[in-house]
């Protein structure tokens, strides 16, 4: 192989085991057929005893002659440079308060911004969001050669025979942490074309399990054909839809809006329906077929009426006899120079809502063209995104799962589309959704384009041609970046670790509202701080030895020599404490177990952090004497990149 790599990029197993064909001078293998486990056992025997591997080669393929799977994707994993920089450096999120947008106030959904690899906010998020995200959107690379995916800061093109693996070793450490993220009813969705479609259904069909497929939609981007297509001119792209859980699905039917005109006809209540005959047409419409639905109807001049057949032979109604006497209220007669004829009303109202179809068309969900359109309309110029996705096409995905309330996702956020739609929606259905947006900012896209976007779709803009679009004013807007720990578990770096996790503690409790005093008395900002909105209420102590004192302004215990007045809650005060273990604090706190809910930190993301992040690299013993605390239980746990099953 020319790249002197010794496997090939990808395999797909059709059957139970791997063999091995003539090993040449590059020491790669081919796949053979099924093979039987006598055979591989023997197989293995060899590969023993094969002289010219290393100790590495021959574990490797001993390690695939061992597999047991039957079915899915192998390939060879390619490592990321942010990957590596995880095993060294532990990510958290700190706003930028200078582009904060919150003049709608606190009750107001809070949307959020990550500028920053989308791994590293992924991993953020696992503490933040575990659970609780209800539609992920996101519309990758496509990897279509021509320059559109980077991968460690190079573009991977048509001559990379790796291509197809970087790729999958992209996506698949990504899609693992998001489903960890979705609720328990939660969807995800992804835009993919030809180059990639056919093994993210089969990566996806790993990661989320093939159960809980949901369908792979075919949505119409195009307008019209290219006529410079070569062969066929493809004028579709994929959207793969997976649930978190199949038998809690929540898709939901489309409401009809507009009602076909054949239903002409309008009864005494205003209703619309339209008549269709109660005889049977069609197949199996004789008589012999359902005799039981052979009876004479009574017309309103007391005529016995049958159901006749065109070529005068005896047919049979769509209804029982007994249906006919329980829906009487909705059957007509019309009499014609032939005798009386049987009709049943059919109701718009009974057709309201419609079942989601597979292909999802333009006229409906608008396509590429106008997605351009609508991008140059906010920025004056149309080069400012090239690809970018239509509102409507998002709008439907997000309206069709999860409620008002629901939290939407996109990692691969781009022009900021998925922000801009869960906005739009909240306003037209009155929702409180909120959408949390990761982008990095290559050439500046988080913040002149996903931020600016989004800017001025809250404030307003006026368009190319002068017309004024009024804002969507009642949402808020807040812009973080991620930002970085040494992993090595020393005191100092605890405590930063801590300091600077306040950001995501007011994401994770969504609730961003300080307050400059506690109790009556002031917060201090490395000693603790208090945030506080309506019935929620939260405490960060930094500085553990102030927790005594604290726990009387809690208690307002009157033996305090500060002597404050009684600090009143109804609802509990969630506590985050600094604490070099897993104890809170829960001895101090004892007074006042009942006013408050315990966290000691930085352990609990500690706890979150080891079961995605990758391995970590060996470190020597710090100064102090102290290891990493990760370290010990990284060999048991691996971690969300190397191991398979993690906590599901």
């Amino acid at each position: 192989m020319s790249n002197g790599n010794r496997y090939p990029p990808l395999f797909l197993l059709t059957q139970s085991q791997w063999g091995i064909g003539d090993i040449d001078n590059e020491r790669h293998f081919n796949v053979a057929p099924a093979m039987k486990a006598t055979d591989r056992h023997k197989l293995i025997d060899r590969v023993k005893t094969i002289e010219g591997l290393t100790d590495d080669e021959r574990s490797a393929l001993l390690g695939l002659l061992r597999e047991t799977k039957t079915y899915g994707l192998v390939w060879e994993d390619k490592p990321e440079v942010v990957e590596e920089r995880l095993r060294d450096e532990l990510p958290v999120l700190v706003e930028d308060k200078d582009r904060a947008l919150t003049e709608a106030g606190p009750e107001a959904p809070n949307h959020i911004l990550i500028e920053g690899d989308n791994l590293e906010a992924l991993a953020t998020l696992a503490y933040t969001h575990a659970g609780k995200i209800d539609v992920i959107y996101i519309d990758p690379p496509y990897n279509t050669g021509n320059k559109d995916f980077v991968y460690n800061d190079s573009y991977v093109d048509n001559e990379d025979s790796y291509r197809h693996s970087k790729w999958l070793s992209f996506m698949s450490r990504r899609l693992k942490i998001s489903k960890k993220l979705l609720s328990d009813r939660g969807v995800i969705f992804i835009s993919i074309d030809d180059n990639e479609q056919a093994n993210l259904k089969l990566l996806c069909d790993e990661i989320f399990g093939q159960h809980n497929f949901v369908s792979n939609i075919i949505w119409e981007k195009a307008d019209s054909p290219r006529m410079d297509a070569k062969t066929i001119s493809s004028r579709h792209d994929f959207i793969l839809c997976y649930a978190k859980n199949m038998d809690v699905l929540p898709i939901k039917k489309l409401q009809v809006l507009n009602i076909p005109a054949h239903y002409n006809k309008t009864d005494e209540k205003g209703r619309r329906y339209y008549l269709k005959p109660l005889r049977y047409m069609g197949n199996a419409d004789a008589r012999e077929d359902r005799p039981n639905m052979y009876y004479a109807i009574i017309a309103p001049d007391g005529t016995e009426v049958y159901p006749i057949r065109a070529d005068g032979t005896d047919g049979r109604w769509r209804w029982s006899k007994e249906k006919f006497q329980m829906e009487s209220e909705r059957v007509d007669f019309v009499k014609s120079k032939k005798g009386w004829s049987v009709y049943t009303r059919l109701y718009a109202e009974n057709m309201n809502e419609t079942p989601l179809e597979s292909i999802w068309y333009n006229k409906d969900v608008e396509s590429n063209r106008q997605a351009i359109a609508l991008v140059k309309s906010i920025f004056g110029s149309e080069k400012i995104f090239t690809n970018p996705k239509p509102i409507k096409l998002i709008e439907r995905i997000v309206s069709i799962v999860g409620d008002k309330q629901s939290f939407v996702l996109d990692f691969f956020a781009g022009s900021g589309t998925t922000l801009h739609a869960v906005m739009q929606l909240n306003a037209e259905d009155g929702g409180k959704r909120q959408c949390i947006l990761c982008t990095n900012n290559e050439n500046g896209i988080c913040e002149n384009v996903t931020y600016e976007r989004n800017k001025r779709v809250i404030q307003g803009y006026t368009k190319p041609n002068g017309e004024h679009v009024e804002g969507l004013h009642n949402n808020n807007l807040r812009y973080y970046r991620t930002d970085f720990v040494w992993r090595s578990r020393s005191t100092k770096n605890m405590r930063r670790l801590v300091q600077l996790s306040t950001d995501m503690l007011c994401i994770k409790e969504n609730l961003y509202t300080e307050k400059k005093t506690f109790a009556g008395l002031p917060t201090f900002k490395n000693i603790y701080r208090y945030f506080e909105q309506g019935d929620k209420k939260m405490l960060i102590i930094y500085d553990e030895r102030y927790v005594d004192e604290i726990v009387k302004m809690i208690a307002a215990d009157t033996g305090s020599e500060l002597k404050v007045a009684s600090f009143e809650t109804d609802s509990k005060i969630k506590v985050y404490v600094f604490s070099p273990s897993e104890d809170p604090w829960e001895a101090s706190f004892e007074p006042v177990n009942d006013k408050v809910e315990l966290c000691a930190l930085p352990q609990a993301i500690y706890n979150t952090y080891k079961r995605i992040l990758p391995k970590l690299r060996q470190q020597p013993v710090g100064p102090t004497g102290e290891e990493d605390a990760l370290a010990e239980t990284d060999d048991e746990l691996g971690g969300l990149f190397v191991t398979e099953g993690g906590d599901e």
